[in-house]
C-alpha cells in the first residue's frame, strides 16, 4: 500500500512539474543571440523558413553599413516591457551603433526593433518600419516581417548612393518648378484657411470668449454641452421624486419651477440641434450661432440647477437634527415678542416727525412683522405635530420655514428703527449744508464775476436755501427731500465758485460732495433691499435689477473715490437714482399685489389658520425666497453628471508593447514597438 501511494505522489509531482515548467516556457529573460542572425527561442520557424531568413540577413550586411539581428520569444520577462526587454538583449550581446535588433514576443503579441540614438536608420523611420510589419506578423508570417523589416532598413540605411543622387535630382527639378508653384500653393492656403475658419472672427473679441474657437471646435463643445444638460435635467426629475415623497409638494413646488424652466430651455436647444440637422441648407454664420446659443442654453441650465443645491442640503441637515433645531426656532420665536411689541410706537413716533413719503418704505412693516410671527407660530406647532407622528422631512421644512418668518419679523422691526436714526442724520447733514451754502454764497460775493454767473447762482442758491430751512422745521418733515434740494443748490454754486478758485479747491469741494452722494446712494440702497428683502415673495425683476445695478454701481464710486473724483461722483449718483427707481418699482409691485391678499398663509394650508388681508407681499413666496430657492439640484441633479469629461485620441499603437512608450534602459530606448 506504501508503495502504491509512493507511486501516486511521484506521479502527482511529475504532472505539476510538467505545468509549471510548461508554463516557464513562455516567458523569456534577456537571453544572448545565437551565433547566427536568428535567435529562435519560441519555435516558430523551420528549418527552411530559418535558413530564408538568415540569408536575407546576410544579404543585408553585405549590401549595407547595417546589421539587422532578430530574437522570436513567447513572452518579454523581467522586464516584461518590450523596448526595455529589446534595448537589454542588445546591450548585453554587444549591439553596436549600426546594428538592430529585431525582439518579437510571439505568445505576448508584441515586438520591437532596439537601435541606437546615432544609428543611419532614424527613429521615424524605424516606427514607419515597424507600422508596415503589423498585419504580416498578425497573420503570423515572421518571414514576411521580418524580410520587410531588412528591405526598409537596407533602403534607408544601406548603399543608398543612388538614393541620395536622386533626391538631388529631384530637388534640383524642384527648384526649377518653384516658381509655378509657389503661387499655386498660396491660392490654395488661403481656400483652406477660409474653409476652416467659416464664420469664426479674422480678429479674436476679450468679450466673446468663442471668437478664438473654429466652427468645428464650437460645434464639438456644444454637442457635449446638450448632451451634459439633459443628463442633469433627468437626473434632478428623479431627484426631485424623491424630495416629494420626503417632504411633500409643497417644499418642493420651487424646485419643480426649476426643473421647468431648464425643459424649456433644454426644449429650445434641441429644436436649434433639429434645424441644424434637418435637411435645409444653413448658412456658416446661422449654424455658428445656433451652435453658440446651444452652449449658453446649456450653462443657463446648469446655473438653474446648482442654485438649488446647497439650500437642500441644508434642509437635509436640518432633518437630522429636527428635535433639536425645533426648541431653538421656538426660543428665537419668544425672544422676538417684545421686539413685536416695540414696533408700533417706534413707527408713531416717526410719523409724528416725519412726512409720510419719508416712511414709505416701513409703513406697514408692523402688521407685516406680526404677520411673519404668526406664520411663524403656525409653522412650529406643524413641525412637533410632524415630529411627533414620525415625519421627520416635514418637521424640517416647517422648522425653515418658522425660522425664516422669525427672522424676517425681526428685519421688519429693525428697519423701523435703522430709518429714525438714518433719518436723524439725513437731518444733520442737511443742516451742515445748510451752513455750507450760506458760507457758500457769502464767498461768492466777495469774488470777481465779470459775466454776472456767481450772482445769478447766488440768488438761485439762496431762494433753495430757504425752502430746505422751512422744509426742516415743518412738522411733519422730509429732511431727505430738503438734502435733495440742498444738494442740487450745493452743485450749482459749486460750479459758480470753481471758476475762481484754483484745482485744488474745486478736488476738495467734489470730494466733500462725493462723500455726501456716497452716504445717501448707501442709505437708499439699505432701505430699498429691506424693503425688497422682506417682500420679495411679491417684488419682481425690475426692481430687483435696479438694486443689483446701483450695488454695482456704488462699489465702482468707492473704489474710484481716490483716483477719479468726478467719475466717482456720476457713479455714487447714478446708484442713488437706481435705488430710488427699485424702491418705486418694488412699492409699485406691492400696490399691484395688495387688492388679492391672502386666502390662506402662503402655503396651500400646510401650516393651517388663514392669512391676512392687511397688505404686502404673499408672506409664503416671502418665505420661500429664502429657503429652497429652488430646492436640490444637487443629490442627482446637478454634480458630476454636469461636468464635462474628456475624451483622448489614442494615437494608434503608441503605448507598452505595440500600444507605443514604456520606459527604456541602457541609453538605446526609443518610443516605439508595434501590437499585433
Amino acid at each position: 500500500m506504501t508503495k502504491r501511494w509512493l507511486t501516486l505522489a511521484a506521479l502527482a509531482m511529475a504532472a505539476v512539474t510538467g505545468v509549471f515548467s510548461a508554463s516557464a516556457a513562455f516567458a523569456t529573460d534577456p537571453l544572448t543571440l545565437d551565433s547566427g542572425y536568428v535567435t529562435d527561442q519560441a519555435d516558430v520557424l523551420s528549418a527552411d523558413e530559418e535558413a530564408t531568413v538568415e540569408a536575407r540577413l546576410k544579404d543585408l550586411t553585405a549590401n549595407s553599413n547595417t546589421d539587422l539581428f532578430v530574437v522570436l520569444v513567447d513572452e518579454f520577462t523581467k522586464p516584461s516591457d518590450g523596448p526595455a526587454w529589446a534595448d537589454t538583449v542588445a546591450e548585453k550581446n554587444g549591439i553596436g551603433t549600426e546594428q538592430y535588433l529585431l525582439a518579437i514576443a510571439v505568445e505576448g503579441r508584441s515586438y520591437y526593433i532596439s537601435a541606437a540614438p546615432d544609428g543611419p536608420v532614424s527613429f521615424s523611420q524605424l516606427d514607419s518600419i515597424e507600422d508596415k510589419m503589423v498585419p504580416l506578423a498578425a497573420d503570423g508570417d515572421w518571414v514576411g516581417a521580418i524580410t520587410l523589416a531588412a528591405d526598409e532598413i537596407q533602403g534607408d540605411g544601406g548603399a543608398g548612393a543612388l538614393r541620395v543622387t536622386l533626391i538631388v535630382v529631384g530637388v534640383v527639378a524642384a527648384a526649377l518648378l518653384v516658381w509655378l508653384v509657389v503661387a499655386l500653393v498660396r491660392r490654395a492656403r488661403r481656400t483652406a484657411a477660409i474653409r476652416e475658419r467659416g464664420a469664426m472672427p479674422e480678429t479674436p473679441d476679450p468679450a466673446d470668449p468663442f471668437s478664438t474657437l473654429t466652427d468645428a471646435q464650437v460645434e464639438q463643445q456644444a454637442g457635449v454641452a446638450l448632451v451634459r444638460a439633459d443628463d442633469a435635467i433627468t437626473s434632478s426629475r428623479e431627484e426631485l421624486g424623491f424630495a416629494v415623497a420626503q417632504y411633500g409638494e409643497g417644499a418642493t413646488a420651487e424646485f419643480s419651477r426649476a426643473i421647468d424652466e431648464a425643459k424649456a430651455k433644454i426644449a429650445e436647444a434641441f429644436d436649434l440641434r433639429q434645424k441644424l440637422d434637418d435637411e435645409i441648407e444653413d448658412s456658416v454664420h446661422d449654424r455658428r450661432a445656433w451652435h453658440i446659443r446651444i452652449i449658453r442654453l446649456a450653462d443657463e441650465i446648469d446655473e438653474i440647477l446648482d442654485d438649488n443645491t446647497e439650500a437642500f442640503d441644508e434642509l437635509r441637515q436640518l432633518e437630522q437634527n429636527a428635535p433639536k433645531e425645533l426648541e431653538r426656532v421656538r426660543r428665537e420665536r419668544a425672544d422676538l415678542t417684545p421686539l413685536l411689541a416695540s414696533a408700533a410706537p417706534s413707527l408713531a413716533a416717526l410719523t409724528a416727525t416725519y412726512d409720510p413719503a419719508a416712511l414709505s418704505t416701513v409703513t406697514d412693516n408692523p402688521a407685516q412683522a406680526q404677520e411673519r410671527a404668526a406664520l411663524a407660530d403656525r409653522a412650529i406647532d406643524a413641525a412637533a405635530q410632524a415630529l411627533t407622528s414620525g415625519r421627520s422631512g416635514e418637521a424640517a421644512f416647517a422648522i425653515r420655514t418658522a425660522e425664516q418668518a422669525v427672522a424676517q419679523a425681526a428685519q421688519l422691526v429693525q428697519a423701523i428703527t435703522a430709518l429714525g436714526t438714518e433719518l436723524t442724520g439725513v437731518e444733520a447733514q442737511a443742516q451742515a449744508l445748510v451752513t455750507e451754502l450760506q458760507g457758500d454764497v457769502a464767498a461768492a460775493a466777495q469774488l470777481p464775476d465779470p459775466t454776472g454767473a456767481l450772482a445769478s447762482a447766488s440768488h438761485t442758491v439762496t431762494a433753495q436755501l430757504q425752502t430746505a430751512q422751512a422744509d426742516l422745521v415743518a412738522t411733519p418733515r422730509n429732511p431727505q427731500r430738503a438734502l435733495d434740494a440742498l444738494t442740487a443748490a450745493n452743485a450749482q454754486i459749486d460750479g459758480a465758485i470753481a471758476q475762481g478758485h484754483e484745482a485744488v479747491e474745486r478736488a476738495r469741494r467734489a470730494q466733500q460732495l462725493l462723500e455726501q452722494t456716497l452716504a445717501q446712494a448707501a442709505s437708499e440702497i439699505r432701505a430699498a433691499r429691506e424693503f425688497i428683502e422682506t417682500r420679495r415673495g411679491t417684488v419682481g425683476s425690475t426692481a430687483r435689477t435696479r438694486l443689483a445695478t446701483a450695488d454695482t454701481a456704488l462699489t465702482q464710486a468707492l473704489t474710484l473715490r481716490t483716483s477719479n473724483v468726478e467719475n466717482a461722483l456720476a457713479e455714487a449718483q447714478r446708484a442713488l437714482d437706481l435705488a430710488r427707481q427699485a424702491t418705486s418699482a418694488a412699492e409699485a409691485d406691492l400696490r399691484a399685489y395688495t387688492p388679492g391678499g391672502y386666502p390662506d398663509d402662503g402655503w396651500g394650508g400646510v401650516f393651517g389658520g388663514s392669512g391676512s388681508r392687511s397688505g404686502g407681499s404673499g408672506i409664503g413666496g416671502d418665505i420661500l425666497g429664502g429657503i429652497i430657492g429652488g430646492l436640490l439640484a444637487g443629490g442627482g441633479g446637478g454634480g458630476s453628471s454636469r461636468r464635462s469629461s474628456g475624451w483622448r485620441s489614442s494615437g494608434g499603437f503608441r503605448s507598452s508593447g505595440f500600444g507605443g512608450g514604456g520606459s527604456r534602459g541602457g541609453g538605446r530606448g526609443r518610443s516605439g514597438g508595434r501590437r499585433f
